[in-house]
């Protein structure tokens, strides 16, 4: 597995679990529609009155799994990284990216609220239970920069 095919088996999918930590210490987590960038960055929108912004806000670190959902097949990917609010131009370059892949998304920016959400990975491993023996493959933050 090669930055290339996780990065194919990453658009595969338009629904994950991102997973956050809340101010009482506890774990949080939602579906949200997802697109991931070349560098393997994931990139979604929301509203700033959801859970998941103030935890983010609080503690940027989360956690991120994509697949899993199709019966038969047992490809995921466990993603952790750092979350932030993009602004400016690199704003503008993420949202044409996802704008691609949810053409609903210009609508939702006149949405009160809403925001949009990148995390920039910091470890990801991917895990093929459909092969025996299951082909399990991480990268740390350093292979991953």
């Amino acid at each position: 597995m090669n930055k290339s095919s996780l990065l194919a088996f990453m658009r595969e999918h338009r629904l994950g679990v991102q997973s956050s930590v809340t101010p009482a210490a506890g774990a949080q987590s939602a579906v949200v529609g997802f697109v991931v960038t070349d560098d393997l960055q994931v990139f979604f929108d929301t509203v700033d009155t959801s859970r998941k912004v103030a935890n983010i806000r609080q503690n940027p670190r989360v956690a991120f799994v994509i697949g899993g959902l199709v019966d038969g097949d047992e490809r995921t990917v466990q993603y952790e990284g750092i979350a932030d609010e993009p602004a400016g131009e690199e704003l503008a370059a993420l949202k044409q990216l996802y704008f691609q892949t949810f053409p609903d998304g210009p609508e939702r920016q006149s949405w009160p609220g809403i925001c949009y959400v990148r995390i920039k990975p910091t470890w990801i491993r991917y895990s093929d239970y459909n092969r025996n023996p299951p082909v399990i493959v991480e990268l740390t933050s350093e292979e991953l920069e």
